[in-house]
Order: C-alpha cells, then structure tokens, then sequence
C-alpha cells in the first residue's frame, strides 16, 4: 500500500514541475491495437480465463465501442457464431463452449451482443432458453468482482422500482455517504484501496450506484444537476497519468501488468467522468486534449446509451417468452 502510494505521488509531483498539457493524453491508437489483437489471438497469459471467454469479448468490444473505433462486420459475426457456442440449450450462456451456464458469463454474453446491436447478434440470444432455464440454473453466482469467473450480475431495476418505501427514504444518507467516499481517492491515489476506486469500482460505486440515487430518491437541492457526485476531474487525472501502459492497454495502478478487464474499466470510469447527463442535461468535463473525449456510456448497463436502446426497441417487437 505505502509503496504503491509513494509511486503515484511522484508521478502526481513531476506531473507539477512539468506543466505540459501533453501529460493529460490518451494514447487512443495503442490502446486500439492492444485491444484489436486481443479480439483474435490471446497470449497462453489468458489460459486461466478459459472460464471467462464471453467477458473478454465484452471487454474489448465495449472498449473499442468508447474509443469509437468500428467493429469490421468479419469480427462481429465471429464473435456472434462463437457466442452462440457458449450458449446452453437450457438456457443462459457458459464461460466458453461446452461449459455450464451462469449468471456471470451469460451477463457478459449479452452485452456483448447488444454492442455489436446487429440481426444476428440479437437472433443468438436464446430468450425462451434464458427465460425458461435461468441464467445460472436457478441459482445465484457469488459475486467476488475480478478475474477468472469472478464477476458483477447484471444490475437491479431502477431504484424507484426495487425499494421499499423506508428505504427509500434512506437513499439521501446513503448518497451522501457515497458522495463523502469518492473524494478519498484524490486525496490518497495509490493503493488496492485507493485503486479500486478510481477504476473499477469508481463504475460500480460512482458510476452504477451513484447516478441512480442521485435522480431516483434525492430530492436535495445540495444535489447538482450538471455534474456527478465525486471529483470527475480527479478521477480523470488519476487514469490518464497512472493507469497507461505505454504499449497500449490500461492497468489498476503503476506497477500492475495491463488486461482487459481493467482496461475496460479504466476506459468505461473515464466515460463516467467526462459526460453527465443526456439530452437537456447533458454536460460534459473532458480533461486534456479535445481527443480524450470518449463515448459516453450507460451508467446502469455499462455500454452505449444507443445500443441500449436499439437492444429493448428490438426485444419490444418479439413475443414475451
């Protein structure tokens, strides 16, 4: 922890004797071609994750979609036929072809389906089989959060939806406290505390749970309308100055090997941070170069707003299973 603590306030310290804007630069084109020879030829360094193959699909392809760089139609319909390998005839996708279904890998599945948004993606996906076997065979997969088949489920309905009416009327202190929480990693930047934070957890914690207190049960007129609850320019700086990898690809924090997983998270709190909002209320707080701004992405299903939309206008027009 003090190690790592130490290497990100040196790089925060040359970073003020060095007054160059060129320090807040997303390296868009490495970070591109890590991620595209990722999507055909994985390094025998990915073994372990046998058991997590449609997550390394999401991973890439959601990263590709923020940096807004095209998926060739080639690539979109090899992932598709190899998708629907994964998929169990009981229902809900396995972690590769011939594995059991859960919860984890099926989550991911879809995903990554609704970002590539084509006919055949969206006629891979088994609805009858997902409705009638479950996703995960009836039961529930532990959520442990990193590697392997460790993975978020997919996210609870709208809050207005899933709280009571007593816990509704605790989501003001909640989304303070969270509001309070955020900020220790500006003041700390280093760390597997201070890490998760700001990458993976700043899209769970800042950008999952965070965006739907802030409209669904605060009423507070503390509560700002044209920005989110935690430093969105710290945050920025925090991955654009220590999560880079030079070669391409982003990483936890200085000393850690990049990987997709985090590289989409890195990417995905980044989205987070520079857009808040849509429509009327949409602001945005890009730091740097005018070249860093990502595409914005859903803050609840963590992938294009479009895509999400394009996805239930689909499903819409077919029959409920």
């Amino acid at each position: 922890q003090t190690k790592v603590e130490d290497i990100v306030q040196e790089v925060f310290e040359a970073c003020k004797t060095n007054h160059h804007a060129s320090q807040f630069v997303l390296q868009r084109e490495k970070h591109f071609h890590y991620l595209k020879r990722g999507l055909r030829q994985l390094t025998e360094a990915y073994e372990c994750l046998d058991a997590s193959r449609p997550w390394l699909c999401y991973w890439i392809l959601h990263s590709l979609e923020l940096l807004d760089e095209p998926i060739p139609q080639s690539v979109a319909s090899d992932v598709c036929q190899f998708l629907s390998r994964c998929q169990s005839p009981q229902g809900g996708f396995g972690g590769g072809p011939g594995q059991h279904p859960h919860l984890a890998p099926t989550y991911a599945a879809i995903n990554a389906l609704c970002i590539i948004g084509t006919e055949e993606a969206f006629g891979v996906i088994d609805r009858y089989g997902q409705h009638v076997g479950g996703a995960g065979g009836g039961s529930v997969q532990p959520v442990r959060g990193r590697g392997g088949q460790d993975a978020c489920p997919p996210p609870p309905p709208p809050a207005a939806r899933w709280l009571s009416q007593e816990e509704a009327a605790g989501v003001p202190a909640l989304a303070e406290a969270a509001r309070r929480l955020l900020p220790h990693a500006r003041r700390r930047r280093g760390g597997r505390q201070v890490g998760s934070w700001c990458v993976c957890v700043c899209v769970w914690g800042g950008g999952t749970a965070l965006p739907r207190f802030q409209p669904a049960g605060c009423r507070d007129t503390a509560l700002s309308m044209a920005r989110w609850m935690f430093d969105q320019s710290a945050l920025q700086e925090y991955i654009l100055l220590c999560c880079q990898c030079p070669a391409g690809g982003l990483l936890d924090k200085p000393g850690k090997s990049r990987d997709f997983y985090h590289t989409c998270y890195c990417l995905s709190g980044l989205a987070i941070a520079q857009h808040f909002g849509s429509g009327d209320l949409h602001h945005e707080v890009v730091l740097g170069i005018p070249e860093n701004r990502l595409q914005a992405t859903h803050p609840v299903y963590n992938i294009a707003p479009e895509k999400v939309v394009r996805a239930v206008m689909h499903f819409l027009q077919q029959p409920v299973p």
